[in-house]
């Protein structure tokens, strides 16, 4: 499907977002980080839908992630006990505030499938020093390429750091969907830098 030109109006209660997608088809440099004494990065094994749905949410509410809330329970488990995905956490006293999402493909690929702090942990380089375990992680099995995409629902700064972090962008795209704070899935006093229009 082509979208015409110009503006195009949504009907009640959808949300509109341009996707970008980014990818690097070798390990950069790696980047100076900061140490991280009071973080511990912990990588979960087949870890439970509710404990994953738990830690989606704290990182992702905010900005209205509701892909992994619409897979049913026996899929998203499944997709959490192949040994072609990897789930990490960033731990700080015990408690999880950190999301990391690395998925294997059959073709070669690996992707970035979700990668996000909780507010508590953004600022103070933690994203960078996450980003360099994520590039360290994918590039450790022989891959063709690291591919991860953002759109403008996410932080602004999102883009901007996944350009710094060696991803070049190769495509865009615009999604279109219900929005998750009318559906349920998130709360309705998510993202409130986003307008609720109820229709």
């Amino acid at each position: 499907m082509t979208l015409p030109e110009g503006i195009t109006d949504l009907t009640p209660g959808k949300l509109a977002s341009v996707v970008t997608y980014l990818e690097m088809t070798e390990r950069p440099a790696p980047r100076a980080t900061t140490a991280q004494p009071d973080l511990t990065l912990a990588l979960h094994d087949a870890p439970s839908v509710e404990w994953y749905r738990k830690l989606y949410r704290l990182v992702g509410d905010d900005y209205l992630w509701f892909s992994r809330l619409v897979m049913d329970d026996a899929a998203l488990s499944a997709h959490l006990c192949s040994d072609k995905v990897e789930v990490w956490s960033v731990q700080k006293d015990g408690a999880d505030l950190g999301l990391l999402e690395l998925e294997w493909m059959q073709n070669g690929d690996c992707e970035l499938s979700f990668f996000g702090l909780s507010a508590s942990l953004i600022g103070g380089g933690v994203g960078r020093w996450l980003m360099e375990h994520a590039i360290d992680r994918a590039f450790a099995r022989e891959i063709t390429r690291f591919f991860v995409h953002t759109c403008t629902l996410d932080s602004a700064q999102a883009l901007p750091f996944y350009i710094r972090s060696g991803f070049a962008p190769f495509g865009r795209a615009v999604e279109v969907a219900d929005d998750p704070r009318l559906t349920g899935l998130v709360p309705a006093e998510s993202a409130p830098h986003i307008p609720l229009l109820r229709g």
